[in-house]
């Protein structure tokens, strides 16, 4: 457990939460849902830091919130419904998970520095230690597994 004192999370040494903390939030499409994706992703890894005593440096906080609205705007651009965004996280690390309506599986394109737009997969790939991407009952799973220390 933990004292909070004037703001403070001081370990008291006693066991940090046994099960990852877990939240989801379900969008629409409409305008504004990246930003609050980020904004929910946001409040999430604040959550963290509270519950779990997470030391995420401003590195890993920015490439968690990029590869957020990655995932998001693809689902947001290339499903034709709503779409959710779960995160489940530890003290070291985050799983970012959309679902949306469609069937199709993303696939990267190579790289080429060129190329304007469609980046965003390429980006995910990049920041993530592990990206899944599968087919669920309802359309599709793509999970990034973030570490939040090197």
């Amino acid at each position: 457990m933990f004292d909070h004192l004037d703001g403070a999370v001081i370990p008291t040494g006693f066991d940090v939460p046994v099960e990852p903390l877990r939240r989801a939030a379900h969008y629409t499409g409409e305008p504004g849902c990246i930003a609050a994706a980020r904004s929910f992703a946001a409040r999430f890894l604040d959550q963290l830091r509270t519950e779990w005593c997470a030391a995420i440096d401003d590195r890993a906080d920015g490439e968690l919130l990029l590869v957020v609205s990655e995932l998001v705007t693809n689902a947001d651009r290339h499903s034709d419904g709503p779409y959710i965004l779960e995160l489940e996280g530890t003290d070291i690390a985050v799983t970012v998970s959309v679902y949306d309506s469609s069937v199709a599986l993303p696939r990267p394109f190579p790289r080429d520095p060129e190329r304007v737009g469609r980046h965003g997969l390429e980006i995910v790939y990049a920041l993530a230690s592990e990206v899944i991407a599968e087919r669920v009952p309802v359309g599709k799973r793509v999970c990034a597994l973030m570490a939040l220390a090197d």
